[in-house]
């Protein structure tokens, strides 16, 4: 019996040793970690929603004993994907509307509203997601044929850059729109001297005010419905760009009750109630949300010949577009947005936008900081106005498709030599500040953060148009790409300390793909899938 006690000891020793220290390892992958050295592991370790080892794993399995095992079978892991500029609410809102993306004629968006109204019988007709620059006629819309089928029934569908709209004769009786109506920062529209229902910019909110507010069960379904695509695509936080502040208690009420699961970054829109409530209370910071910026807009959209521009638009001569508000008014925002020391994110299009907003924010930033104030989209900027971005540290927050969808037509706006010199240069800006940002912008592009890298590196569309890609000195590299969607686009959020790497002390959201993308042909980026996607070490998606 004596004999037996060293063995009896040993046996209890090995039993203690394999007590579990940790919720799940991650083993057999290929890690990107996206550190600052973009080094490559193949296991780490999650305990207590946090990544707490990195590295090989004979090494850390002589450490850690997990409850949980995830064998990747030799498939590449990421860091979960973030989406730096999206309009999450206003996508899930769109699941519950008509759907009008991709129809390649008026007639066939009619069809299709008609079709909805029919099952859908009562309140307004809300739909989204038309282009007028993919059919035929490529001219805006008439409301004629809106009025024939729906003569009481108000009716109101947004183009695709949610910059223009179409609105029966029903909706714009609600709303009060008369023939000859100005508006600042707005069109309504009028062919011999009758309304054609298209409204441009802010003529597009005279009409949505009126529309009432979707019930706390609309509300509900619309974050979650787009929760669930957001987590197939592999997305873990997305910055919403532009909510009211009455969003705030919406949201964290549903993640508090572990419904909403996706992190969010909030930008609250430019409207005084929502100053009073971020100055009064300051910033909001919970794992899952975070709310401390606001989202101004500065012009419009190119594709509506909304953006403002320094000289004419190429196809218009005599039009340059137009600010949405006065100058003053950007000026007094900026101002106030500093004194309370918060972000300023500002949707600014055209090269004369762009170079409004940007001395505006020279004057308040002045010089180098860690403000991380922020130009969204930054799409058409002038040569001289570029150094501005380096010179006050300020951030372009870019979406990479947005290039490859404007490609078809951005020339007609701009003229070749503007479009070339100015137009979508994401590697330019890049160097400015040394990280960028990338983001979709959906609904107005898809969600799908592959189509953003592949945009960015291979500068094709869909169809792997053109051949030999758009201005492809602009394209960023994959390593770039990459930290675009993970580690720059939490930096742009004040969060690279907590999330955007697979590092020790971090949240564990991460993605498994089908594919590595990093190696992969450029062609192929678009048909990769994701596995499986991880938040806080939790799977909230698989593959079926």
């Amino acid at each position: 019996m004596k004999k037996l006690w060293p063995v009896l000891l040993l046996l209890m020793a090995a039993c203690k040793q394999k007590e579990y220290n940790a919720d799940l390892l991650v083993k057999n992958a290929l890690v990107y970690t996206v550190d600052s050295t973009f080094s490559t592991a193949n296991a780490f370790v999650v305990s207590s929603g946090k990544i707490v080892a990195v590295g090989d794993i004979d090494t850390i399995e002589k450490k850690y004993m997990a409850r949980q095992v995830v064998d990747a079978g030799g498939k590449a892991v990421y860091p979960g994907f973030i989406d730096a500029h999206a309009h999450f609410y206003e996508y899930g809102l769109g699941l519950q509307d008509v759907k009008l993306v991709g129809l390649k004629s008026w007639q066939a968006i009619l069809d299709t509203v008609n079709n909805y109204a029919r099952h859908n019988t009562e309140g307004w007709i809300i739909g989204n997601g038309w282009d007028q620059n993919i059919w035929v006629n490529k001219a805006f819309p008439n409301k004629a044929k809106l009025d024939s089928l729906f003569p009481v029934r108000p009716v109101l569908l947004s183009r695709i850059d949610g910059h223009a709209a179409i609105a029966n004769q029903a909706a714009l009786n609600i709303a009060g729109i008369k023939p000859g109506q100005k508006i600042i920062g707005g069109t309504i529209e009028t062919v011999n001297g009758k309304l054609t229902g298209m409204l441009i910019d802010n003529a597009v909110g005279i009409v949505t005010r009126k529309i009432p507010a979707p019930t706390e069960q609309i509300t509900q379904a619309a974050l979650l419905d787009a929760q669930q695509n957001c987590f197939a695509v592999g997305l873990t936080t997305v910055d919403d760009c532009g909510l009211p502040y009455t969003m705030v208690s919406t949201i964290a009420a549903l993640q508090h009750k572990g419904a909403l699961k996706m992190r969010m970054y909030v930008m609250l829109a430019d409207q005084p109630e929502n100053y009073d409530y971020l100055f009064k209370r300051g910033a909001y910071k919970t794992p899952g949300l975070n709310v401390r910026a606001f989202k101004v807009y500065a012009d419009g959209a190119l594709g509506s010949r909304g953006a403002c521009l320094l000289k004419p638009y190429a196809d218009s001569a005599k039009w340059n577009g137009f600010l949405l508000s006065t100058k003053a008014h950007f000026e007094e925002v900026a101002k106030k947005i500093a004194a309370h020391g918060f972000q300023m994110a500002t949707h600014a299009i055209g090269d004369s936008a762009n170079r409004v907003m940007l001395k505006i924010y020279a004057e308040n930033l002045k010089g180098k900081n860690d403000k991380r104030w922020r130009i969204e989209h930054a799409q058409i900027v002038s040569p001289e106005d570029v150094k501005l971005f380096g010179e006050n540290n300020i951030i372009p927050s870019v979406q990479p498709t947005h290039a490859t969808s404007d490609m078809v037509w951005a020339a007609k706006r701009l003229g070749n030599q503007r479009l070339k010199t100015s137009g979508y240069i994401y590697k330019t800006l890049l160097k400015q500040n040394g990280w960028m940002p990338l983001g979709t912008d959906f609904p107005v592009e898809n969600i799908n953060p592959m189509y953003t890298f592949y945009a960015a590196t291979e500068r094709k569309d869909l169809k792997g148009l053109p051949p030999n890609g758009f201005q492809t000195d602009n394209a960023l590299s994959r390593a770039e790409a990459l930290r675009g969607i993970t580690l720059w686009a939490a930096k742009a959020n004040f969060e690279e300390h907590e999330k955007g790497s697979i590092e020790v002390g971090k949240y564990a959201d991460f993605v498994i793909l089908d594919q590595d993308i990093m190696k992969v042909k450029g062609s192929e980026l678009p048909n990769v899938k994701v596995l499986k996607t991880y938040i806080n070490g939790v799977k909230v998606y698989e593959k079926k």
